[in-house]
């Protein structure tokens, strides 16, 4: 069975599969997507299908639907204190891209050395290059749901929070605060879709350690990065710390990686 599915044109799959499950999210009775949101949701999607098979796209669905949940957590408690998701936790385009670009551009990098359409992958100069990219790409939403995670566990049932870079108390939902039940929650979270990650196929157990200490380092710098930069530049946005956040979660995964492999 599941040979005559991969003989099918991905392309095909992916945008059969998509709409259809887009058209569910459009009528469903709780919106976890804007309708822009909708439409850059569908093109990522396809793109991760179209590159990683249905192995990748496991590994967004599960961020997507947990992400989505746990913002959902003590949503009325948040917004009566003013510190929850705008949309109550429905996603635009600026929130899929903040969370997946980094995710979306080690895809493509698997699609194009697979592809072969740039240099052949014997004579490329890393080691291992689609091992690392894929590494990259599952610590990427490692990080991100271990963020929004510690974020909103935090956020709803934070008892004590402080600033990462003072360690003095403030209000939760402050940029750069942290709490000890947000970072347990993030961790565990982190764990579990490197599990996935796993289970499906795209790293091996090793990978999950260096999936889970990347975004536990990414996350905590993405605290730094709040509490300290960006109420300084207004183009430092949520998303773009996300970005940022998945980026050093990615790099930190395979530079923990190659020092492994190079030195042990």
């Amino acid at each position: 069975m599941s040979s005559s599915i991969d003989s099918i044109n991905p392309w095909l799959v992916a945008v059969v599969l998509n709409t259809i499950l887009l058209g569910l999210a459009w009528i469903a009775p709780k919106k976890l997507l804007t309708p822009a949101g909708l439409f850059h949701a569908w093109l990522l999607a396809i793109l991760i299908w179209v590159t990683l098979g249905w192995q990748g796209y496991a590994v967004v669905m599960f961020y997507f639907l947990v992400g989505s949940g746990v913002t959902r957590i003590g949503m009325a408690q948040k917004e009566a204190e003013g510190i929850a998701e705008k949309r109550s936790g429905a996603r635009g385009p600026e929130n899929v891209w903040g969370s997946a670009l980094t995710g979306a551009l080690c895809a493509l990098g698997v699609g194009i050395i697979n592809s072969g359409f740039l240099v052949p992958t014997s004579q490329l100069l890393i080691p291992n290059p689609l091992s690392l990219l894929l590494l990259a790409y599952v610590a990427s939403f490692s990080t991100k749901l271990a963020d929004t995670t510690a974020s909103e566990v935090g956020k709803a049932y934070g008892k004590s929070t402080f600033l990462i870079t003072t360690f003095q108390p403030v209000p939760r939902g402050t940029e750069g605060a942290v709490s000890l039940e947000g970072t347990l929650a993030g961790i565990v979270a982190s764990v579990a879709i490197a599990f996935v990650g796993w289970g499906v196929g795209l790293i091996d157990l090793l990978g999950v350690a260096w999936c889970v200490l990347a975004a536990f380092i990414a996350t905590n710098l993405e605290s730094v990065i709040g509490a300290t930069l960006q109420s300084k530049y207004t183009w430092l946005t949520n998303e773009v710390v996300n970005i940022f956040n998945t980026l050093i979660g990615a790099i930190a995964s395979v530079l923990l990686a190659w020092t492994w492999i190079t030195f042990i």
